[in-house]
């Protein structure tokens, strides 16, 4: 193995949340005045901890959004994935590899521990991280392009940022990834290839994952 750790991003990574979330928050958005499309979320929040909705809108408009905004937000998206919410095609047979041959890894998301869970539990990816392996914007304070979430995910693995291997999706998290001193593997079944500079290596299938690994 190249790597001591793999670190992966959660949304768009191991669960197919990306589009379910970001058309709620673009219409949760356009409700209250501040149109966003579908693209327009993907552009800005993918990959974001919430705080940096609140941040936008502000810095935008000088308004401030609802206080109840993340938890009617959150609750419309549990909603959704117990309805909708689909592992990342190849994950779980990934997941399957790295644990059969003995590869540490855990997932460091900008969403809440909450999120994490509900999301796994519905896809069945819980078997695979107990609460040693997650990590969330939540123990950090500041999420992505921060690097702080992954450095933290690092240090309490055991494991030095140079050994370490990020999976993700969205520019934020290159750039969170990037500012840690770990190297990136850019996923790019949702995102253009163009988006993730800074990765070592770009790949559109989780199945190739194993073999960027060694």
């Amino acid at each position: 193995m190249r790597y001591d750790l793999v670190i992966f991003d959660n949304d768009g990574v191991l669960v197919d949340s990306e589009p379910i979330s970001n058309r709620l928050l673009a219409g949760y958005l356009s409700e209250l005045g501040h149109p966003t499309s579908y693209e327009d979320s993907l552009r800005d929040y993918m990959g974001a901890a919430l705080h940096r909705v609140h941040d936008l809108i502000r810095e935008r408009t000088g308004q401030e959004l609802p206080e109840d905004f993340d938890e009617v937000f959150h609750g419309r998206v549990f909603a959704a994935f117990a309805r909708d919410l689909e592992p990342v095609p190849g994950v779980p047979g990934v997941l399957e590899k790295l644990a059969a041959d003995g590869v540490t890894y855990c997932v460091a998301s900008s969403g809440s521990h909450q999120r994490i869970r509900v999301g796994h539990r519905k896809t069945g990816l819980d078997r695979w991280f107990d609460d040693r392996r997650i990590f969330s914007s939540e123990d950090v304070g500041r999420g992505k392009p921060a690097p702080d979430l992954f450095r933290y995910a690092a240090e309490r693995m055991g494991v030095a940022p140079e050994r370490c291997v990020v999976v993700e999706d969205s520019p934020l998290g290159v750039r969170a990834a990037v500012a840690a001193g770990m190297d990136v593997l850019g996923f790019t079944a949702m995102t253009p290839a163009a988006r993730l500079g800074g990765a070592q290596r770009l790949f559109d299938d989780m199945a190739e994952l194993p073999g960027l690994l060694v």
